[in-house]
C-alpha cells in the first residue's frame, strides 16, 4: 500500500491534489501546474503567478464542502499497481494521440501557417515533445516500472530486492521529473502560442480540432505526470528504504 506521510508544512498543491483529485480542475482554471511544479505551497504559487489567493482558495473550499462521489484513492494503491495503471491510461493514450496530433500540427501550419506562423513555432515544439515523449515513455516501461514491481513483489514476499544496475530508483526518477518539467514546458508554450487554445476566426475544423485535442493532450499530461510525480515516485522511494 502507498503511504502518504504527514508533514508538519504547509500542503503543496500536488498534495492537494492527492487528496481531492476534483482541485485538479480548480488548478487548471487558474493556470497552476499541480503536476511538474507541484512541489510547492498554494501561496508560494499564487505570489509568484500574480493570482490572488484567497480567491482560488475559495474554489478550493467550496469543493472541500461537497462530497466527492468518483474519487480514485491512489494513494492507497500498490506502487506495481498504480505503475500498471499509468502504463494502461495515460501511456496508451499519449501512443495513440502522439500519431494523431503530429499529423494534424503540420497539415494546419502547412495550410494556414502563412496567414498564422505561430502554427509553425507550434509544429515545431510539439514535434520535438512528441520525439522526447516516446523515448521517455520507452524508459518508464523498460527500467523504472519494472523495477518498481520488483521492489512491491520484494516487499510481499519479505524478501532484499536484487540492487538496481543505476543505484538507486531515486536515479531515474530525478531523470523522469527532469523530463517532466521538459514535457511541461513545451505544452506551457504550445498554451502561449495558441493563445489558450483559442482558434481565430478563419479557423477551418481541422485548425479547431488541432487546438481542442492539444488542451486534451495536455489535460492528461497533467494527470499523468500529477500521478507519477506526486504519489508513485515518492511511494517507490520509500517502498526502496523499506525492503532495501
Amino acid at each position: 500500500m502507498i503511504e502518504i506521510q504527514t508533514l508538519e508544512r504547509p500542503q503543496t498543491v500536488g498534495e492537494m491534489v492527492v487528496a481531492d483529485h476534483r482541485k485538479a480542475e480548480v488548478f487548471r482554471k487558474f493556470g497552476i501546474d499541480y503536476c511538474c511544479g507541484g512541489k510547492k505551497p498554494l501561496e508560494d504559487v499564487c505570489r509568484s503567478k500574480g493570482i490572488n489567493v484567497q480567491t482560488v482558495q475559495a474554489e478550493l473550499d467550496l469543493l472541500d464542502a461537497q462530497p466527492d462521489t468518483d474519487h480514485q484513492d491512489f494513494h492507497t494503491w500498490e506502487a506495481d499497481e498504480l505503475a500498471e495503471y499509468i502504463v494502461a491510461k495515460h501511456h496508451q493514450y499519449v501512443e495513440n494521440a502522439l500519431p494523431i496530433l503530429q499529423e494534424l500540427t503540420a497539415k494546419v501550419a502547412r495550410v494556414h501557417g502563412d496567414r498564422h506562423p505561430e502554427l509553425l513555432q507550434i509544429r515545431l515544439v510539439f514535434s520535438k515533445l512528441a520525439e522526447e515523449l516516446t523515448a521517455h515513455l520507452q524508459k518508464e516501461e523498460r527500467i523504472l516500472f519494472p523495477y518498481v514491481a520488483h521492489l512491491a513483489g520484494a516487499q510481499r514476499l519479505q524478501q532484499r530486492p536484487t540492487p538496481p544496475m543505476f543505484g538507486t530508483v531515486g536515479n531515474p526518477v530525478q531523470m523522469m521529473e527532469h523530463e517532466h518539467d521538459d514535457a511541461g514546458q513545451d505544452m506551457a508554450e504550445i498554451r502561449r502560442l495558441s493563445n489558450e487554445y483559442t482558434p481565430p476566426a478563419d479557423a477551418c475544423t481541422s485548425y479547431r480540432v488541432l487546438y481542442a485535442k492539444l488542451e486534451e493532450f495536455e489535460r492528461d499530461l497533467h494527470q499523468h505526470v500529477h500521478l507519477e510525480n506526486n504519489i508513485l515516485f515518492p511511494a517507490a522511494m520509500a517502498l526502496e528504504k523499506q525492503v532495501g
